[in-house]
């Protein structure tokens, strides 16, 4: 296993892969790599859930990692960690941010009830290495009908990975879907990764 950094976290590849790196990095995460490379993500993504769903929940926090959409958001209510790191989880949950935090992995079904969430929210976790656009049927699932979904896409991915290919298929179930090009990281990040962008999706469930 490479040194927890952010160029591990791209070369991901299984699920396996991504418990054993984040369990070297959970408790390092906030300090290695969200303040030392100026991590804006999160924040973003917290305000502009803010600014389409105030007041809406419960909020499901997909790939919550350590919490920091949740440290973000400016609203407050039930709100979910899901995580397939049981490291990263703990660390989120000792902020006491969250109702509760799920063990789960995207990349199949997951433990939860159908029609359940007003609100689903992730930073980060569409991405290089990570989860691909078969995860968004599920997350569909477990939100009710005019739940709000605002989800980061690399936007590298957005076209390459079938992202944009997805969200098309999906006319019918979701409505309003727009999205924004962001930056990920802010000035202090170092300059390997300083132009890495992403795209805000945002939408709701028919």
């Amino acid at each position: 296993m490479s040194d927890p950094d952010l160029d591990a976290a791209y070369a991901l590849e299984t699920p396996e892969d991504n418990r054993a790196l984040y369990a070297a990095w959970a408790q390092t995460y906030d300090a290695s790599f969200a303040k030392d490379m100026d991590y804006q993500l999160p924040r973003l993504v917290a305000l502009v859930l803010a600014e389409v769903a105030q007041g809406v929940g419960p909020v499901l926090d997909v790939g919550a990692g350590t919490g920091l959409v949740a440290e973000n958001m400016v609203m407050r209510g039930e709100v979910d960690a899901l995580d397939i790191s049981p490291d990263m989880l703990a660390v989120a949950a000792s902020k006491g941010l969250y109702a509760r935090t799920i063990l789960g992995d995207l990349t199949g079904p997951l433990d939860l009830p159908d029609g359940h969430y007003g609100a689903v929210v992730s930073s980060g976790t569409f991405t290089h290495g990570h989860v691909g656009p078969g995860a968004l049927d599920e997350l569909l699932r477990v939100a009710r009908s005019g739940a709000w979904f605002v989800l980061s896409v690399n936007a590298e991915h957005f076209e390459a990975r079938g992202f944009a290919a997805k969200f098309a298929a999906l006319e019918g179930r979701i409505d309003g879907l727009t999205h924004r090009q962001i930056n990920i990281y802010g000035p202090d990040a170092d300059a390997a990764h300083a132009g890495d962008l992403a795209h805000i999706v945002v939408f709701k469930k028919s």
